[in-house]
């Protein structure tokens, strides 16, 4: 897996709040941890209710063990994320919630996942990996 930044978008402010702890020298490899859990596991991205969102992964164990070690780090550091790991008739799916202090972060989460899903699977609702809301 090699690690690559992409460059910020306006959705992608607040994406790392105050609240989070994680030195800020590192936000940058956090950041490109999700960016490639995004682009090359993730294939659907969608509501799953008032702060909460679901994301369809390629159902493969090491596409659950990678979303699994993110999501456990990631708690680390933003407490206020909850991260849900589904594996079930043959897919895959992990849910993240937050509080309502921090739906603003679970948006432009989820805004920065959806740009950029894998693109060899159908995205979203609309098909374009963005569901309306984002």
């Amino acid at each position: 897996m090699e690690l690559q930044q992409v460059p910020a978008r306006p959705d992608d402010e607040g994406w790392a709040p105050p609240a989070c702890t994680l030195p800020t020298a590192e936000r940058p490899l956090r950041v490109a941890e999700f960016d490639a859990l995004f682009a090359e596991d993730v294939t659907a991205v969608r509501p799953a209710g008032a702060g909460r969102v679901r994301m369809e992964l390629r159902p493969d164990p090491r596409a659950a063990g990678r979303a699994a070690e993110l999501a456990a780090r990631e708690t680390g550091c933003c407490s206020f994320f909850t991260f849900t790991l589904t594996a079930t008739g043959g897919a895959l799916a992990m849910e993240i919630s937050t509080g309502d202090r921090h739906t603003g972060v679970l948006d432009a989460l989820a805004a920065r996942a959806a740009r950029m899903a894998a693109p060899d699977t159908p995205r979203g609702p609309s098909g374009n990996g963005r569901p309306s809301r984002w």
